[in-house]
């Protein structure tokens, strides 16, 4: 049987075939920015290293470009697309592909807890939902890889080092997941439309035998609350005593001047200890 040629989804004259023919275009509500770059694309699929026995979510699929390179290394792959004006678009696109289910759902209310343990994630998030699917995929624990697209100034909270502008809460919680690694930064031309930042890829390795504790997670966003405030006063704020505070600080042998952003992951684990 002759295979039928299938377009190349990445190429910009497919992209604004596909558009017109649907009377389309990329929405801003959506955060849509179309993948146009084959280079790019294939830089995501090797981070994933995905297997045929792998099950992959993908968010926010757009014209399917990611989802037929995903689904070409023969993994599932699951397909979370909220725009049911693109459902038409997907089910030519990647509709003949017996390893690719598109689900019309919100990323942000899906049930990630149904999935397989050990599913990996990869997409082309968009911008404005990018850290809350992130962080509602890694609270699951049903992921060992998520390898994503996002804004560069994400990415760099991601993957910040202590006592660097970019380290905060969320640089700290991701590292209690995850070994975070940004891969690879792109360039705004890359997509269709190009947005108006840079992007990067970053791939993120989920920590083995994690036991989930909300509580420490709050504990660590409260302390950066007011990053221009010593971590003393912060602690106190919290609702800590000013004694107790002292206490774990002279134990761990703090300056009563230091922030909370010149703690490690560590650091913070053995302040929460002290002072719970």
């Amino acid at each position: 049987m002759t295979e039928i040629k299938r377009p190349n989804l990445s190429a910009r004259a497919t992209v604004k075939d596909l558009l017109e023919r649907y009377a389309l275009r990329a929405d801003k509500a959506f955060g849509q920015n179309f993948l146009v770059d084959e280079a790019i694309l294939g830089k995501i699929v090797n981070a994933a290293e995905l297997t045929p026995q792998d099950k992959v979510i993908e968010v926010g699929p757009g014209l399917g470009v990611l989802t037929r390179a995903l689904a070409q290394t023969g993994a599932e792959v699951s397909a979370l697309e909220l725009d049911e004006r693109l459902l038409p678009v997907l089910a030519e696109t990647v509709g003949h592909l017996e390893n690719v289910s598109i689900i019309h759902r919100d990323a942000l209310t899906f049930d990630y807890s149904a999935l397989p343990t050990a599913s990996v994630m990869v997409a082309n998030l968009p911008y404005n939902v990018a850290t809350p699917v992130i962080m509602r995929a890694l609270e699951s624990g049903r992921f060992k890889r998520l390898v994503f697209l996002v804004q560069k100034e994400v990415a760099e909270r991601f993957t910040a080092q202590p006592g660097s502008k970019a380290y905060g809460a969320l640089s700290v919680i991701i590292r209690y997941f995850a070994q975070a690694q940004r891969i690879y930064d792109v360039k705004p031309g890359s997509f269709m439309p190009a947005p108006e930042v840079t992007s990067s890829i970053v791939e993120l390795s989920v920590n083995k035998n994690l036991t989930y504790d909300q509580k420490f997670i709050d504990f660590v966003h409260e302390t950066f609350r007011y990053r221009r405030k010593t971590l003393k006063k912060n602690l106190q704020m919290m609702g800590y005593l000013l004694t107790d505070v002292q206490s774990a600080l002279s134990q761990l042998k703090y300056d009563d001047k230091i922030r909370a952003e010149a703690l490690e992951l560590d650091d913070f684990k053995n302040l929460f200890h002290l002072l719970a």
